[in-house]
């Protein structure tokens, strides 16, 4: 009896002890559980705010990268190596803006990218300022060039001109010109008569002028008797001379060495049987140059 008096005692102690340290498990366990909720939420909520950031930071790096697709499209120049070269450099932005950048390293290689790239843009936005400076200066220079070529073709032109005056001036000046033209019929005692039936020959006297203009040595005089129907008087239909680029008959000619003086002269033209009653023209030409002129008159048969 006295042992079992005394075990029923100690084990009533250790149940009352029982439910007071599972309670404080219990206690103990909610709070970690409540510390960890809270460590939880406070991590998703830093990883939402991380996501947050990198999407504006990848928002920001994309639309610095469009601006930079905008403005090497607006980059125009001449240069085809330079052309191709912004080509490339469009194309790899282009390409960039396709990587779906979503971690902080892969942001990070696109920062690094775009600063690479908006060195390279810098670059070229200078070569390309030189180059249409360059141009600016060229075209100014081409401008003044041209200017100074009109110019010179102006001032050539009136030169010209004045050359060509002062040649037509000198050419004139040169010509030779005859002087005293006495056209006379003669018969066949060398007196003169108005009657042709009476006729043996025209003699045609005169004077070539002195001109230290013209070219001395020996000339070519050519005479044309010209009937009161307009019909040139001839020996010959092969007596052909040039004038005003055209061939024209003639009567008679003589050579004549001309020394830059006056000196006289006479042609004679035969009767060839073709004269008629009426005035006659007589007309002396030199050198393509028609040098005077006088007439004559048959008044009888």
């Amino acid at each position: 009896m006295t042992d079992t008096n005394n075990v029923t005692p100690l084990n009533t102690g250790t149940n009352k002890k029982s439910p007071v340290n599972m309670r404080a498990l219990s206690i103990i366990l909610g709070g970690v559980m409540i510390f960890l909720i809270i460590l939880f939420i406070g991590q998703r909520h830093k990883m939402v705010e991380m996501e947050t950031v990198l999407t504006q930071e990848k928002d920001s790096l994309a639309n610095e990268l469009r601006r930079m697709v905008v403005a090497y499209d607006t980059m125009k120049t001449n240069n085809d190596t330079l052309n191709a070269g912004l080509l490339r450099e469009r194309t790899r932005i282009v390409d960039l803006l396709a990587i779906n950048a979503s971690n902080t390293q892969l942001i990070r290689k696109y920062k690094t990218e775009i600063k690479t790239m908006r060195e390279i843009m810098k670059s070229y936005i200078v070569q390309i300022d030189s180059l249409n400076t360059r141009n600016k200066v060229l075209v100014a220079e081409n401008t003044e060039i041209r200017h100074q070529i009109t110019q010179v073709r102006s001032t050539n032109t009136e030169l010209s001109k004045v050359r060509e005056e002062l040649s037509n001036k000198v050419e004139i000046a040169s010509v030779i010109q005859a002087k005293d033209i006495v056209a006379v019929p003669l018969n066949k005692k060398r007196k003169e008569t108005s009657r042709i039936s009476l006729l043996d020959k025209v003699r045609i006297c005169f004077t070539l002028r002195e001109n230290p203009l013209a070219k001395a040595g020996q000339k070519e005089v050519f005479l044309r008797i010209i009937r009161p129907d307009s019909l040139v008087i001839t020996t010959s239909p092969d007596n052909l001379f040039e004038y005003n680029k055209k061939k024209i008959i003639y009567s008679a000619s003589r050579l004549v060495d001309y020394m830059n003086q006056d000196i006289e002269m006479c042609i004679f033209m035969e009767n060839t049987g073709d004269f008629i009653v009426g005035t006659y023209s007589v007309e002396l030409y030199l050198e393509e140059n028609l040098i005077g002129r006088s007439n004559f008159l048959f008044a009888k048969k």
